[in-house]
């Protein structure tokens, strides 16, 4: 009796043991590169949104100026519109003024997507320029890129400094393209204090051949802006250019007066926000003497 029990139980001791000895060990399903490529992929587009909250929960929230470029990193479409007065009584109106798409795809960085403007000439226009007869058409396709180097909020000391690589593409017609690519290095910085904000950019534009005629311009541009009622920024920025090659001398000095209505939320993410300004030549030989200025965006 006792034996039989003995081997009953040595018996349901190794029926239980066995299965886990000389069972297979579990692999785990193989993962294709592809697979792994398109998980990113989506990853990356699903997290887009929040990746840009986080961006921009990292610098200042203060308006776009009308004519200065803001360090701060933006999503956004944009269309401007430009009606210059020119010395000789004349105008052109710039449908665009090279604005378009902005996008923030990755930590610190936003690529603009311009779209080129059309250059369209009213009035007592001179009928020939020193290259070709002057003629409505496309400006030179442009983009931009910013790398955002410093930053803090208004609760970490309000202030950025960002670097900008501008490119232009001869695509416009014979009166408004350059004629060759450009190249625009530009640093850009701003602090805040309380309702008060300064902006400004510093670049040179270096052309891809074409020198002696185009130069190397250095443009200066700063805008001072105060919040007034959370929507109300009130601004006056100084822009200026410093041309030499065939422009040499003719330096330019702008002063625009102007406002910009911040972001009004639509819904969810998506905004406007709406500018205007009047640009006014102070040096002795402008480009042109005054321009009404018109800015559209909408954030998202």
């Amino acid at each position: 009796m006792l034996r039989s029990l003995l081997i009953a139980a040595i018996s349901v001791a190794i029926a239980g043991v066995a299965p886990r000895c000389f069972a297979q060990p579990a692999t785990p399903p193989a993962v294709s590169q592809e697979s792994s490529f398109g998980s990113a992929i989506l990853d990356y587009f699903v997290n887009w949104f929040p990746r840009v909250t986080e961006v921009q929960g990292e610098q200042p929230v203060w308006a776009t100026p009308i004519v200065t470029v803001t360090p701060r990193l933006l999503e956004q479409v944009r269309y401007d519109q430009l009606f210059e007065a020119q010395r000789n009584g004349g105008a052109i109106d710039n449908f665009g003024d090279n604005k378009g798409l902005e996008l923030i795809p990755w930590y610190n960085v936003e690529v603009q997507l311009c779209i080129p403007a059309w250059i369209a000439h009213n009035g007592s226009v001179p009928k020939t320029t020193n290259r070709h007869p002057t003629q409505d058409g496309w400006a030179d396709e442009t983009f931009l890129l910013k790398y955002r180097l410093f930053s803090a909020n208004e609760e970490h000391g309000n202030y950025i400094v960002t670097a900008f690589m501008g490119f232009s593409a001869p695509t416009g017609n014979d009166t408004s393209s350059a004629g060759h690519p450009l190249f625009t290095p530009t640093l850009a910085f701003g602090k805040g204090l309380g309702n008060f904000d300064l902006q400004s950019t510093v670049g040179v534009t270096v052309p891809d051949g074409g020198i002696r005629r185009l130069g190397t311009p250095v443009a200066y541009n700063t805008a001072f802006q105060y919040c007034f009622k959370r929507y109300l920024w009130p601004e006056f920025e100084v822009n200026c250019s410093w041309p030499n090659g065939q422009h040499g001398g003719k330096d330019q000095v702008f002063l625009t007066p102007g406002i910009v209505v911040g972001t009004i939320p639509l819904y969810q993410r998506i905004g406007v926000a709406l500018g205007v300004g009047y640009q006014v030549a102070v040096t002795s030989a402008p480009t042109y003497n005054h321009a009404l200025i018109l800015s559209g965006r909408i954030p998202f």
